[in-house]
């Protein structure tokens, strides 16, 4: 099993100074971009310009999160633009596995989400594509919401298909992670997760990813 990571969403950041606000979490493993188009999820982000330069100001790994209509056409130019990992979602593409294969042949890892209500069980055989499976443990498009603990038994299934492969995809969670939920996430099998206001809304970034890591272990 992959050891915890921690993937601050930029959702829960101060906009008006996003270059700034990724020093403060220059300890995390990964930086997470949640992209919306106000027609998959009822709100609206940013796009490409904007993590065009997000890409020019740090160094962090960057996990963008396509919550958007059409991701076989927007995913692969995150790619071009040198972004680490790339996430559709199973309701919104039209041909993952073709998606998920043009994703690694630009050099990023693929990565695959489904809300609350969908099931793992039809897509599990296209495990072995992805890098990276997202079990949404809110429903997707605001942050701040409660940790659905409904999710957990999704994570042990999920957990279970990913050992089976060997335990090479990454299990991220996204949604109500908190000093609070991250454990029951991690007991359940998650290893990869995505926290937004548990650590912008912490005086000490940097502490805060270190005491959400210490809770995953």
């Amino acid at each position: 099993m992959i050891s915890p990571r921690i993937h601050p969403s930029i959702l829960n950041a101060d906009f008006a100074n996003l270059a700034s606000e990724l020093t403060r979490i220059s300890s995390a493993d990964a930086v997470h971009v949640d992209v919306m188009d106000n027609h998959f999820v009822p709100n609206l982000t940013i796009g490409l310009p904007v993590v065009k330069s997000l890409r020019a100001a740090t160094e962090l790994p960057m996990d963008i999160h396509l919550m958007i209509e059409d991701p076989d056409t927007w995913a692969p130019q995150y790619a071009e633009l040198g972004c680490e990992s790339v996430t559709f979602h199973a309701e919104a593409a039209q041909a993952p596995i073709r998606l998920a294969r043009e994703l690694r042949a630009q050099g990023t890892r693929s990565a695959m989400a489904v809300k609350p209500a969908t099931g793992i069980e039809p897509y599990l055989d296209m495990l072995g594509e992805l890098d990276m499976l997202l079990l949404m443990t809110v429903e997707p498009g605001f942050g701040g919401q409660s940790f659905l603990d409904l999710i957990l038994p999704k994570i042990r299934r999920a957990r279970r298909a990913v050992d089976d492969l060997g335990g090479t995809v990454a299990l991220q969670v996204d949604g109500g992670i908190s000093t609070e939920t991250i454990q029951r996430a991690a007991e359940a099998g998650a290893d990869t997760f995505v926290a937004g206001s548990a650590v912008y809304s912490a005086d000490d970034a940097a502490s805060a990813i270190a005491e959400l890591r210490r809770l995953a272990s």
